[in-house]
């Protein structure tokens, strides 16, 4: 019997940061070298679906955040032949604003998010700026009114979106976050998103600070391994290292976007 149809997925570099190692690692050194934040949206696509995995955020976004806009993902997505306009499938990992901030350049999308992750992004936890400050107040009531819309899919925990594609409740970095599985050319593949920002927080068991709940994000690791093939083919959410271990699709893409589906070129994940 043969298998689902394998999906192209891709890493789409849109944004950058220096950070300090304290940033990325819950009890990191002070003295400890940091590593700079990459901020990526993904594709994973076969002649039968395409779904788009977050949608970044914008310029003016930032410039008040202080990140370094490098290009809209909305360019990164057209130089992979995908308009933004006619994409009907969005899946938001969670409601950061680095992970939902161009929601409105999808008009005909449908948005798949975790119940949990809404429940927490318009629950109590809100009124306490160490919760608060990742997300952007009209961007998660904007998704909210895409609810009202009919435009929101709601999942509770795993869940099958098409053959080989499906999507499973994480939580820790956020209540409600998720990853999403997608069966490709080399196996079973993990796209981590803020479940691991680094290949580090994962293989080195270093928690992010940025966390809902320490132990959830711990047990995670654990999933995101029990859901890959390998663990080589578990992409982090955050990590400069994506665009040296795999490939560009093409030479004008070099710097822009990696293709997943390969063989890394170096060893991330052990």
């Amino acid at each position: 019997m043969s298998g689902p149809q394998p999906f192209e997925v891709y890493a789409i570099r849109y944004a950058t940061v220096e950070r300090r190692a304290a940033e990325n690692f819950i009890g990191a050194d002070a003295h400890e070298a940091g590593e700079p934040m990459d901020y990526f949206t993904w594709l994973a696509r076969n002649d039968s679906h395409t779904f788009v995995i977050d949608t970044g955020f914008n310029e003016a976004a930032a410039k008040r955040r202080g990140r370094l806009f490098l290009r809209s993902p909305i360019e990164g997505l057209k130089k992979l032949g995908v308009d933004a306009n006619k994409v009907e499938d969005v899946i938001i990992t969670h409601l950061h604003y680095d992970h939902v901030g161009n929601f409105d350049r999808f008009p005909a999308a449908r948005f798949h998010l975790q119940d949990r992750e809404m429940a927490y992004a318009t629950g109590r936890y809100m009124a306490l700026p160490f919760f608060a400050w990742a997300y952007e107040a009209e961007e998660v009531v904007a998704m909210v009114r895409n609810v009202y819309a009919g435009r929101v899919s709601f999942h509770d925990g795993d869940a099958e979106l098409a053959p080989g594609l499906s999507v499973h409740h994480i939580g820790g970095h956020t209540l409600g976050l998720q990853a999403v599985r997608v069966w490709t050319r080399i196996g079973w593949m993990v796209l981590a998103s803020d479940a691991s920002h680094y290949f580090a927080n994962m293989n080195e068991q270093r928690p992010f600070p940025v966390v809902a709940d320490v132990t959830q994000m711990v047990d995670g690791w654990r999933r995101l391994r029990e859901l890959a093939d390998d663990p080589r083919l578990i992409v982090p959410g955050h990590d400069p290292a994506v665009m040296r271990h795999w490939r560009a699709p093409a030479a004008d893409l070099e710097g822009i976007a990696v293709r997943l589906d390969a063989e890394p070129e170096q060893a991330g994940a052990t």
